[in-house]
């Protein structure tokens, strides 16, 4: 047994002395550990001042540009600025605190670290986000678990928005290099719906081979509005332009498929880089690294998102059925309500595929998705 102290011998001492004394000792312990607040007494110079308090300067409402390290820019009354987060600025767990596409309130940093002057102070922002409104849609998807900041034992799901309040979701995919992916926009088309937003399909590379008629024939029963585009010879390219005037739009699609070559032809001088696809793996190099937005001629925003190769959704098996529409007038007529639509008996969807009245190749898609969500 390791040897005690003298300071810790002496409280051992006068604890036994106070209950041989007959004091209560069980009632002092927690008053003896109660914490209280240290009082410090500031020189004059050092109390806050009305300029120094975020919440009592100038207040700018505007839209998140972009992101760095410590900061965003932000679009407030036709200005581009610099910012960092105030201290007192909280966002709600489970979710990206900011991203391109909020809304935040901006308090402006005083006048004489402004303006001229910031050229003279480059680690001055021009304000600080104090907060962001609520979200009214988002493009998202689930933040890896890898990583050294990321906590191991953490079991909440956390979903990274890459782009907030967008009204179109533009799902971009081409006919060659890399080949269409069907199961890619039926995830996309969930996300979209998730996320409040208003699908568009645009298939691209439409120079390199024409697509094929039954992919445009199966979407096209979805009633999804469609596309078909080169980004290199203009084709299609002046019709979904006009689709898009005076909408927020975001581009989203698997690394390759043209994203950013559409931004060049739909947004004259955008200058947004470009790398061809990977002729032996036929897969996309990332070439945006970051949502980066652009205003549209005929007004409205327009968004370009990295390349997502892999495409994860944070769902609960019972809840895909809801995100397959033609499902929703036939399962309602399954034996069980609970019915997966895999292998139950007397499944009205299973009937509906042999009897061809659902799209076989939405259905399979069906089961990929729920094998997927169901090993997550």
């Amino acid at each position: 047994m390791a040897k005690r102290k003298g300071k810790s011998r002496q409280r051992i001492r006068d604890w036994g002395q106070r209950l041989a004394g007959g004091d209560d000792v069980e009632d002092r312990a927690p008053v003896r550990q109660r914490l209280t607040q240290r009082s410090v007494k500031l020189p004059p110079e050092r109390v806050e001042s009305p300029e120094d308090n975020p919440e009592r300067l100038p207040k700018r409402e505007g839209m998140v540009l972009g992101q760095f390290p410590g900061g965003v820019m932000v679009r407030a009354a036709g200005e581009e600025l610099l910012c960092g987060i105030a201290k007192t600025f909280r966002a709600p767990r489970g979710s990206t605190a900011l991203t391109v596409g909020d809304l935040v309130t901006v308090a402006m940093t005083r006048p004489e670290h402004a303006g001229e002057q910031l050229a003279a102070d480059r680690d001055r922002a021009d304000g600080f986000v104090l907060s962001r409104q609520p979200r009214t849609s988002a493009l998202a998807r689930p933040a890896p678990r890898s990583g050294k900041r990321r906590d191991p034992y953490e079991t909440e799901s956390f979903d990274k928005i890459l782009v907030a309040n967008m009204d179109v979701l533009l799902i971009v995919a081409a006919t060659r290099e890399p080949p269409l992916s069907h199961g890619r926009i039926d995830r996309f088309l969930i996300i979209a719906e998730r996320g409040e937003l208003a699908p568009v399909l645009v298939i691209n590379k439409i120079d390199l081979g024409p697509p094929d008629e039954q992919v445009l024939s199966d979407f096209a029963e979805l009633g999804i509005d469609l596309f078909l585009c080169s980004a290199v010879n203009g084709q299609g390219v002046p019709e979904l332009a006009a689709s898009l005037t005076g909408k927020r739009s975001v581009l989203a699609g698997a690394s390759g498929v043209g994203k950013s070559t559409l931004i060049n032809a739909i947004v004259p001088l955008a200058d947004a880089a470009t790398r061809p696809v990977n002729v032996k793996s036929q897969r996309g190099r990332h070439t945006t690294s970051a949502a980066n937005l652009y205003e549209l001629p005929g007004g409205g925003l327009i968004v370009d998102t990295p390349g997502i190769r892999e495409l994860g959704i944070h769902l609960d098996p019972a809840e895909l059925p809801w995100y397959f529409p033609e499902f929703e007038q036939i399962a309602p007529h399954c034996k069980f309500r609970n019915c997966t639509h895999t292998h139950e008996p007397a499944c009205a969807v299973l009937a509906a595929v042999e009897a061809g009245q659902l799209l076989p190749r939405r259905y399979q898609g069906y089961l990929r998705i729920l094998e997927t969500i169901g090993d997550a």
